[in-house]
Protein backbone atom coordinates (compact mmCIF):
# COMPACT_ATOMS: atom_id res chain seq x y z
CA UNK A 1 0.00 0.00 0.00
CA UNK A 2 1.21 3.12 -1.14
CA UNK A 3 1.30 6.04 2.08
CA UNK A 4 0.74 9.90 1.16
CA UNK A 5 3.61 12.68 1.92
CA UNK A 6 1.25 13.63 4.57
CA UNK A 7 1.07 10.07 6.24
CA UNK A 8 4.82 9.82 6.12
CA UNK A 9 5.03 13.27 8.28
CA UNK A 10 2.46 12.11 10.60
CA UNK A 11 4.50 9.02 11.12
CA UNK A 12 7.14 10.74 11.20
CA UNK A 13 6.12 13.18 13.90
CA UNK A 14 4.56 10.19 15.54
CA UNK A 15 7.45 8.06 16.15
CA UNK A 16 9.26 11.18 17.54
CA UNK A 17 7.03 11.42 19.97
CA UNK A 18 7.00 7.80 21.09
CA UNK A 19 10.72 8.42 20.81
CA UNK A 20 10.19 11.32 23.64
CA UNK A 21 7.52 9.05 25.44
CA UNK A 22 10.09 5.77 26.40
CA UNK A 23 13.33 7.71 26.74
CA UNK A 24 11.00 9.13 30.06
CA UNK A 25 9.79 6.15 30.95
CA UNK A 26 13.33 4.88 31.04
CA UNK A 27 15.60 7.57 32.92
CA UNK A 28 19.37 7.23 32.57
CA UNK A 29 18.77 4.42 29.41
CA UNK A 30 19.65 4.90 25.69
CA UNK A 31 17.52 4.68 22.86
CA UNK A 32 17.92 2.63 19.78
CA UNK A 33 15.08 3.14 16.91
CA UNK A 34 15.57 1.39 13.78
CA UNK A 35 13.78 2.12 10.69
CA UNK A 36 13.78 1.00 7.10
CA UNK A 37 15.07 3.16 4.18
CA UNK A 38 12.91 2.38 1.21
CA UNK A 39 12.62 5.24 -1.65
CA UNK A 40 9.44 5.66 -2.99
CA UNK A 41 5.31 5.68 -1.59
CA UNK A 42 5.76 2.16 -0.99
CA UNK A 43 7.77 1.53 2.57
CA UNK A 44 6.34 -1.73 3.57
CA UNK A 45 6.93 -4.72 1.50
CA UNK A 46 7.95 -8.17 2.01
CA UNK A 47 11.77 -6.92 1.29
CA UNK A 48 11.60 -3.48 4.34
CA UNK A 49 10.29 -6.68 6.37
CA UNK A 50 13.59 -8.85 5.75
CA UNK A 51 15.75 -5.55 6.44
CA UNK A 52 13.86 -4.71 9.67
CA UNK A 53 13.99 -8.19 10.72
CA UNK A 54 18.29 -8.23 10.11
CA UNK A 55 18.70 -5.23 11.44
CA UNK A 56 16.61 -6.37 14.71
CA UNK A 57 18.49 -9.61 14.92
CA UNK A 58 22.05 -7.66 14.49
CA UNK A 59 20.94 -5.18 17.58
CA UNK A 60 19.51 -7.94 19.36
CA UNK A 61 23.36 -9.44 19.19
CA UNK A 62 25.18 -6.67 19.88
CA UNK A 63 22.49 -5.43 23.06
CA UNK A 64 20.16 -8.10 23.72
CA UNK A 65 21.65 -8.96 27.29
CA UNK A 66 21.47 -5.63 28.68
CA UNK A 67 18.55 -4.37 26.57
CA UNK A 68 15.54 -3.45 29.25
CA UNK A 69 12.68 -2.81 26.63
CA UNK A 70 12.16 -3.97 22.70
CA UNK A 71 9.18 -3.28 20.92
CA UNK A 72 8.98 -3.60 17.25
CA UNK A 73 6.10 -1.99 15.45
CA UNK A 74 4.96 -2.74 11.71
CA UNK A 75 3.29 -0.02 10.21
CA UNK A 76 1.97 0.66 6.96
CA UNK A 77 4.18 3.44 7.01
CA UNK A 78 6.76 0.83 7.43
CA UNK A 79 8.84 -1.39 9.98
CA UNK A 80 10.21 0.08 13.07
CA UNK A 81 11.85 -1.24 16.44
CA UNK A 82 12.96 0.10 19.55
CA UNK A 83 15.16 -0.82 22.18
CA UNK A 84 16.39 1.00 25.47
CA UNK A 85 19.47 0.47 26.84
CA UNK A 86 21.47 1.02 29.81
CA UNK A 87 24.74 2.32 28.06
CA UNK A 88 26.13 5.14 26.65
CA UNK A 89 24.78 7.21 24.13
CA UNK A 90 28.01 7.51 22.35
CA UNK A 91 28.94 3.79 22.70
CA UNK A 92 25.80 2.81 21.59
CA UNK A 93 26.11 5.13 18.72
CA UNK A 94 29.48 3.84 17.77
CA UNK A 95 28.08 -0.11 17.82
CA UNK A 96 25.17 0.91 16.03
CA UNK A 97 26.93 2.42 13.58
CA UNK A 98 29.00 -0.81 12.75
CA UNK A 99 25.75 -2.58 12.16
CA UNK A 100 25.01 0.21 9.14
CA UNK A 101 28.65 -0.01 7.76
CA UNK A 102 29.57 -3.57 7.87
CA UNK A 103 25.89 -5.56 7.86
CA UNK A 104 24.73 -6.88 4.34
CA UNK A 105 21.78 -5.13 5.37
CA UNK A 106 23.33 -2.22 6.41
CA UNK A 107 23.32 0.30 4.01
CA UNK A 108 19.20 0.08 3.98
CA UNK A 109 18.69 0.31 7.91
CA UNK A 110 18.30 4.00 9.74
CA UNK A 111 19.48 3.37 13.17
CA UNK A 112 19.10 6.34 15.44
CA UNK A 113 20.47 6.40 18.78
CA UNK A 114 18.91 8.88 21.34
CA UNK A 115 19.14 10.39 24.88
CA UNK A 116 17.11 12.34 26.74
CA UNK A 117 17.19 15.65 25.12
CA UNK A 118 19.03 14.94 21.43
CA UNK A 119 19.83 12.78 18.87
CA UNK A 120 23.04 11.63 17.79
CA UNK A 121 24.76 11.54 14.72
CA UNK A 122 27.80 9.69 13.23
CA UNK A 123 29.76 13.46 13.44
CA UNK A 124 29.16 13.74 17.09
CA UNK A 125 31.51 10.46 17.18
CA UNK A 126 34.08 11.21 14.54
CA UNK A 127 32.52 8.99 11.94
CA UNK A 128 32.18 10.55 8.44
CA UNK A 129 28.52 10.76 6.54
CA UNK A 130 27.27 7.62 5.02
CA UNK A 131 27.69 7.43 1.48
CA UNK A 132 25.27 6.76 -1.20
CA UNK A 133 24.37 2.74 -2.21
CA UNK A 134 24.90 3.50 -5.85
CA UNK A 135 27.96 5.78 -6.01
CA UNK A 136 30.50 7.12 -3.68
CA UNK A 137 28.85 10.62 -3.11
CA UNK A 138 27.60 11.44 0.36
CA UNK A 139 24.23 10.55 0.29
CA UNK A 140 22.50 13.39 1.64
CA UNK A 141 23.79 14.69 -1.67
CA UNK A 142 22.40 12.65 -4.01
CA UNK A 143 19.06 12.56 -1.90
CA UNK A 144 18.90 16.24 -2.54
CA UNK A 145 20.10 16.12 -6.08
CA UNK A 146 17.39 13.30 -7.05
CA UNK A 147 21.14 11.62 -8.48
CA UNK A 148 19.49 8.25 -8.98
CA UNK A 149 16.19 7.61 -10.07
CA UNK A 150 14.15 5.41 -7.80
CA UNK A 151 13.84 2.63 -10.23
CA UNK A 152 17.85 2.35 -9.90
CA UNK A 153 17.45 2.64 -6.10
CA UNK A 154 15.25 0.42 -5.65
CA UNK A 155 16.96 -2.12 -8.59
CA UNK A 156 19.99 -2.25 -5.90
CA UNK A 157 17.76 -2.60 -2.45
CA UNK A 158 16.23 -6.17 -4.52
CA UNK A 159 19.80 -7.34 -5.54
CA UNK A 160 20.73 -6.58 -1.80
CA UNK A 161 18.10 -8.58 -0.29
CA UNK A 162 17.97 -11.62 -2.87
CA UNK A 163 21.73 -11.93 -2.26
CA UNK A 164 21.05 -11.70 1.84
CA UNK A 165 18.32 -14.32 1.60
CA UNK A 166 20.25 -16.46 -0.61
CA UNK A 167 22.65 -17.16 2.27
Amino acid sequence: MNISLEQLLESRDARAKHQQDLLSAWPGHTLICLTVQFPGPRKRTEKSLVVGGAGLAALLDKFGSVTHFTQVKDLVSGYEAYLLVPLPAALVKRLCCEIEDTHPLGRLMDIDVLETGHLLDRASIGLPPRRCLLCDKEVRYCMRAKTHSQDELLAKINEMVSKFCQK
